[in-house]
């Protein structure tokens, strides 16, 4: 059976020849149909919705804005560790939770696992609850449930972001099935820039790739809960995060509302916090199908 196949926007403009008219094979109630040759000359139809509302165009969020998003939720987390009256550990990190509203606003979501710390504590001892693939190894053995459980669980998401791999695979060597474990192993053995996806390679200088997949991500998985990053250290790090949409040719295409959901230094812990997934309005998962573009292939 055929993979999914995903196309870029600047390729369905190839094919379609910029959707040139002579290109439409017919027109509908939702967007019109054109012809399309692939570069392997292979003819498709592709549909381009019609556009109702034009904040529509924004729900298909391109690779640029991937990791701005992964710095707001680190920001978000940084704040339920660090500065809340009495330090929550959310115990259920995963790209599914982390919501985009009409405003592109991050908002953390199912707060259904989460635990409150008493501030005379650093951890505490309870059911291992939360999603295996993103799991902290260390809690998943022990029990004992510190803030480094959720950094372990972001380090998953961030690794998902920058590979578009599934957290667990079961297509790869059974050593590798586990998407950090794959990662750690691919830095180990200098295939970094084989497992990082193309428009990552593209769009960062191997400096930056060091600095943001070596550095920062495997720092977040470490097995050893007290050598990982804390939440704090990692938002404070989200000018490498950032690094890969500073070029000019691409600062020209960003929205300016978009540029705007990355808060300053100053206000680092200013986030909105959604305590429920369900009813909630005009928001999207980076798992939703509504947003497929941001992760490539969700789970």
């Amino acid at each position: 059976m055929e993979s999914k196949k995903f196309f870029t926007a600047e390729e369905l403009e190839r094919a379609t020849s910029n959707y040139a008219d002579d290109s439409i094979l017919g027109r509908g109630g939702y967007g019109t149909v054109y012809k399309g040759v692939l570069l392997d000359q292979r003819v498709v139809a592709i549909k381009k919705s019609r556009i109702i509302d034009e904040r529509q165009i924004e729900q298909f969020i391109n690779e640029k804005h991937r990791l701005r998003i992964a710095s707001e939720a680190a920001g978000t987390l940084a704040y339920l560790h660090s500065t809340t009256s009495m330090p929550i550990i959310h115990r259920d990190v995963k790209s599914a939770n982390i919501l985009l509203d009409e405003n592109y606003t991050t908002k953390i979501s199912d707060f259904g696992a989460s635990q409150l710390v008493p501030l005379d504590q650093t951890q505490v001892t309870t059911l291992v609850q939360g999603t295996l693939v993103y799991l902290d190894p260390e809690y998943f053995h022990t029990s004992q449930l510190t803030e480094n459980s959720d950094v372990y669980s972001f380090g998953v998401v961030l690794a998902k972001l920058l590979t578009g791999k599934k957290p667990l695979c079961m297509e790869r060597s059974q050593e590798e099935r586990n998407l950090a474990t794959y990662f750690i192993m691919g830095i180990k053995e200098n295939r970094l820039l084989q497992i990082l996806e193309p428009w990552v390679v593209r769009e960062g200088t191997l400096e930056q790739l060091q600095a943001v997949a070596a550095e920062l991500v495997k720092r977040c998985l470490n097995l050893t809960g007290e050598e990982r990053l804390t939440m704090k250290e990692v938002a404070m790090e989200r000018e490498g995060l950032r690094k890969f949409t500073k070029h000019p040719w691409v600062q020209q295409q960003i929205h300016e509302e978009v540029m705007g959901f990355m808060s300053e230094a100053s206000d680092l812990y200013t986030v909105s916090i959604n305590t429920s997934s369900r009813g909630a309005s005009e928001q999207y998962s980076l798992d939703s199908p509504s947003i497929l573009p941001l992760i490539n292939n969700p789970q």
